[in-house]
């Protein structure tokens, strides 16, 4: 199981493309996001450049020396989300579509599926698969908070990094509340699958543990901020731990990702 720890230490690494500027790699995923989905619905060449994108973003994955089995843990655990959509799409008739070709296969309850819908479903699987592996990418190599800085440097309104910010210190500060939590469960020999205890005081145990949670998230919460402002959180001066020229690597990261996209586009 990936955890949010297991996330920001994969981030702590130091290799060619965790060495990036944050704002490089957050305007190449945004980037690659765009493209794949300005992409044609139905296209016979949209496969092979989603192919060809998907195959660069694996070797930077290796170039970047990340954990392949925790890189295709992450994706698994957010593919489901776009297959139950995929799955769906041969048995519908979208308004775009103007003729369909009906598939040879007998389904019960009178389903039927069109080519249409089959390559439909396929083009939005894989676009899918290259905007997480773009993310899950974007995330293994770059540090929370140094996203939340790039992300206000390229633009973005301060409202948006702030909430983000406060996000990031937050889910921290709720993971140590759980473990704590977990591990007073634990020495108390609790345990939800344990069959001789009576069900109803196990959900009584669990709702009384998630109203905890919260509540003591709320208040470490707050303490945290507090010392976040009296050691000057919010007067800019956080900003000038972090590095604010673009070097040569990052330049020539970009021109690879730009001459990927274009080779994808147009030679395939």
């Amino acid at each position: 199981m990936v955890t949010l720890t297991d996330i920001e230490r994969e981030s702590y690494k130091n290799s060619p493309i965790h060495r990036l500027d944050p704002r490089v790699k957050l305007l190449f995923t945004l980037a690659i996001i765009v493209y794949v989905v300005s992409l044609p619905r139905i296209h016979e060449k949209n496969m092979v450049r989603l192919l060809a994108i998907e195959a660069y973003l694996l070797f930077l994955v290796l170039a970047a020396g990340l954990d392949l089995r925790y890189f295709l843990l992450r994706i698994l655990a957010i593919l489901p989300f776009g297959l139950g959509i995929a799955l769906i799409q041969p048995f519908l008739r979208p308004s775009f579509m103007e003729s369909y070709t009906p598939y040879p296969l007998g389904l019960p309850l009178g389903l039927s599926m069109t080519y249409e819908g089959l390559a439909f479903g396929s083009s939005l699987l894989a676009k899918f698969l290259v905007c997480i592996t773009a993310i899950v990418l974007l995330s293994s190599t770059t540090r929370l908070r140094d996203m939340v800085v790039a992300a206000e440097r390229i633009g973005i309104p301060r409202e948006f990094t702030l909430l983000l910010s406060m996000m990031v210190r937050y889910l921290f500060v709720f993971l140590a509340v759980l473990k704590r939590i977990r591990i007073a469960q634990q020495t108390r020999l609790f345990n939800i699958w344990n069959k001789d205890v009576p069900r109803k005081w196990i959900i009584e145990q669990i709702g009384n543990s998630i109203s905890a949670i919260f509540i003591r998230s709320y208040e470490q919460g707050e303490r945290t901020y507090i010392s976040m402002l009296c050691r000057g959180y919010g007067s800019g001066y956080e900003k000038t731990y972090y590095r604010t020229k673009i070097r040569t690597p990052d330049v020539f990261f970009l021109l690879m990702g730009a001459t990927c996209i274009m080779y994808a586009h147009l030679f395939t």
